[in-house]
C-alpha cells in the first residue's frame, strides 16, 4: 500500500548547460535565474514536510536546475519546445503557497514562474466576466476589482500570497464558496501551453477541456490566462453567530438551510476546540493573544482554566512554550479531555448582496437557524471577518518549538459527515492533537477542515510522526468512503491515494498525457505518476 512519505532520491536528469543557455536567450538575462539562492527558493512550496526539512538545514534537495520568468505567450511556447527537444522537465510555478509538495523538481528540470502573467486584460461589465493572467496574486486582483465595483468572490486563507494559476491548478475553494462556488465554478475558459507545445484555448475544444486542465497541477501544461466570472461588489453584509448543542444538531440545521434554497456567503461550524479558538470576545473585551506561539496556546490556556484536567493543570500554569510541548506530547490525553469540554459548537453564517433581497433572505435564514441554536448576535461573525486571514501566519511559532502543525481538507455527503469526522479523530488522536471546522457546505454535503499538531519526544524524528499522522488520517478517510481532498489538490502528499477518490482516473490521465504531454515533461512525479493504491 502506498503511503505518505518523503519522495527520496527520484531519478534526476543531469542538467545540460546548453539547455540553460538556450532558456536564458529566450527570456533574457533579467528573467533567468540559476544562482544557489534562487534554486533554494524554488525548491519547495509550503508543504509542511518540505518546511521541516528546510528547518533542519536540508534546503537543496528537489530544487530546479534553473528558473525562468517568461513575459509572453511566445516565450512559454519556445520554452516548452526547448524542453521537449532536450527531454528536460518543466515545473509550472505560481506563488509557492501550495501545501502538498506539488512544485518539487523530483527529476530536475526548470521552473517556469508565471508571475509576469499578472494583467487584468479585460473586464466585461455587461457579461460579468474578466480575462486575466494566471500570475495575478489573489489580493492584488481582488483589490483591483473592488476599485471598479466588482469581486471574484474567491477568498482563500492564502489570499495575500497565492495566485490565480495556483487556484486553477489545485481546484481551490475560497471562504465564500457556498455562495460563489469553487474556482472551477468561476472559470469559463483558460489558455494554456500544453506539453505538446500547442496553445490551448480550452472552451474552443469539443469536448470543452476547461475542467480537465483545472486541477491538473501542472502535469498537462502551463496555464497562462483565464476567463473568469465576476460579481458586483456586495453593498451589504449581514452576519450572525449561533451556539449549537452538538455537531449532529448543527449538521442538520445547515443541511436544512441549504436544501431549502438559501445561499449564504459563509457557513462555518467549529468543533469543541476550534470553537475556543474562534471565540474572539469575552466579557466584552477583545482577546488578542499576540505572544508566541499564538492562538493555539491561548486556547489551550483558556481550556485548562475552564476545567481541571489534573495531568495538564500544573503544566498549563507554566510558560506557554512548556505548555504546548507537554500538551502535544500527550495527544491522546489532550484529545480525550477536549472531547468532554462543555463549550458547545460555534456556527457562523453570513449573507452578502444588495439591499432588501439579501436582508430578507438573511432574516429568514437566521430565524430558521435560531430553532437549532442560541443566537449570539453579530459579534462572533464580525470577529471572524476581521481576522479571517490571520490563521495562515500562526504556524511558525508552533514549529519553532519542534512541533508540526498542518491541515487536511476532506469532504463527503451529509449522511456520512459524522462518520467521517469520528473516524479521522479516532485514527489521529494517538499521534497528534486534532481539531476541525466545517467551512465549505453545499446542498449535497460538506468539507471538513482538520488541523493536526504533533510534537515528537527528544530523539524522535518529527518527520516520521508527521508521515505516520497523515497515513492514518488518509486511511481513515478511505475507510469512511469519503473524498481525500476538497481544495488543496494532491501534490505529493495525497497522490498515492488518488485511486480511492477517482476510480478510472488513472486511465483517463494516461490518455490526456499521451495527447497533451507526449514526452512526459510536465511536472513529472506528481498525481498519477506515482504508485497508486490497488
Amino acid at each position: 500500500m502506498h503511503e505518505v512519505r518523503s519522495p527520496g532520491s527520484a531519478r534526476r536528469v543531469r542538467p545540460d548547460p546548453a539547455v540553460a543557455e538556450s532558456a536564458r536567450q529566450i527570456v533574457g538575462d533579467r528573467w533567468f535565474r540559476d544562482g544557489r539562492a534562487d534554486r533554494i527558493a524554488y525548491a519547495r512550496d509550503c508543504w509542511q514536510l518540505g518546511i521541516l526539512w528546510a528547518r533542519r538545514g536540508e534546503v537543496e534537495q528537489h530544487g530546479p536546475d534553473f528558473v525562468v520568468v517568461p513575459g509572453d505567450l511566445e516565450e512559454v511556447v519556445r520554452l516548452v519546445e526547448l524542453a521537449r527537444a532536450s527531454g528536460t522537465p518543466i515545473i509550472p510555478y505560481g506563488a509557492g503557497s501550495g501545501v502538498c509538495g506539488g512544485t518539487m523538481a523530483l527529476r530536475g528540470g526548470f521552473v517556469v514562474d508565471a508571475k509576469r502573467f499578472d494583467r487584468l486584460r479585460n473586464l466585461d461589465q455587461e457579461n460579468l466576466t474578466m480575462r486575466v493572467g494566471t500570475g495575478a496574486i489573489g489580493m492584488t486582483l481582488e483589490t483591483d476589482l473592488n476599485r471598479r465595483g466588482y469581486t471574484m468572490g474567491h477568498y482563500p486563507a492564502s489570499l495575500y500570497c497565492s495566485s490565480l494559476g495556483g487556484y486553477l491548478a489545485a481546484r481551490s475553494a475560497g471562504q465564500l464558496s457556498t455562495r460563489f462556488g469553487k474556482i472551477e465554478d468561476m472559470c469559463l475558459s483558460l489558455q494554456a501551453v500544453a506539453g505538446s507545445g500547442e496553445v490551448i484555448e480550452s472552451a474552443h475544444w469539443k469536448p470543452d477541456l476547461t475542467q480537465l486542465f483545472i486541477g491538473s497541477e501542472g502535469t498537462l501544461g502551463v496555464i497562462t490566462e483565464a476567463t473568469m466570472r465576476v460579481e458586483p461588489l456586495p453593498a451589504l453584509r449581514l452576519v450572525r453567530g449561533f451556539s449549537c448543542a452538538s455537531l449532529p444538531a448543527a449538521f442538520q440545521a445547515i443541511r436544512r438551510l441549504l436544501q431549502a434554497g438559501f445561499r449564504p456567503a459563509v457557513v462555518r461550524l467549529y468543533d469543541t476546540f476550534d470553537t475556543l479558538l474562534a471565540r474572539g470576545k469575552k466579557h466584552g473585551k477583545s482577546e488578542t493573544h499576540k505572544e508566541a506561539p499564538g492562538a493555539l496556546v491561548a486556547a489551550l490556556t483558556r481550556f485548562a482554566s475552564q476545567r481541571a484536567i489534573k495531568p495538564l493543570r500544573p503544566t498549563v500554569e507554566k510558560v506557554a512554550n512548556a505548555l504546548l510541548r507537554t500538551a502535544l506530547g500527550a495527544p491522546l490525553l489532550l484529545n480525550r479531555a477536549v472531547g468532554v469540554l462543555p463549550v458547545g459548537n460555534l456556527l457562523i453564517v453570513s449573507f452578502e448582496g444588495s439591499g432588501r433581497q439579501v436582508a430578507a433572505e438573511a432574516e429568514a435564514a437566521f430565524s430558521l437557524l435560531s430553532e437549532s441554536g442560541h443566537d449570539l448576535g453579530e459579534g462572533p461573525g464580525e470577529h471572524w471577518y476581521q481576522r479571517r486571514f490571520a490563521v495562515s501566519y500562526k504556524q511558525s511559532p508552533i514549529m519553532d518549538l519542534g512541533a508540526f502543525v498542518d491541515t487536511m481538507e476532506v469532504s463527503t455527503t451529509w449522511d456520512n459527515l459524522e462518520n467521517l469526522y469520528a473516524r479521522v479523530k479516532k485514527a489521529v488522536s494517538p499521534h497528534a492533537f486534532i481539531m476541525a471546522h466545517f467551512s465549505h457546505a453545499y446542498r449535497e454535503g460538506s468539507s471538513i477542515y482538520f488541523t493536526f499538531a504533533g510534537f515528537a519526544p527528544p530523539g524522535a524524528a518529527i518527520e516520521a510522526l508527521y508521515e505516520r499522522t497523515w497515513n492514518v488520517a488518509l486511511g481513515a478517510v478511505r475507510q469512511a468512503h469519503s473524498n481525500i481532498t476538497h481544495h488543496h489538490g494532491a501534490g505529493l502528499l495525497k497522490a498515492g491515494f488518488l485511486s480511492h477518490d477517482h476510480q478510472g482516473g488513472q486511465g483517463l490521465n494516461r490518455l490526456l498525457k499521451q495527447r497533451f504531454d507526449p514526452d512526459g515533461i510536465m511536472n513529472p512525479g506528481k498525481l498519477w505518476d506515482v504508485p497508486q493504491l490497488g
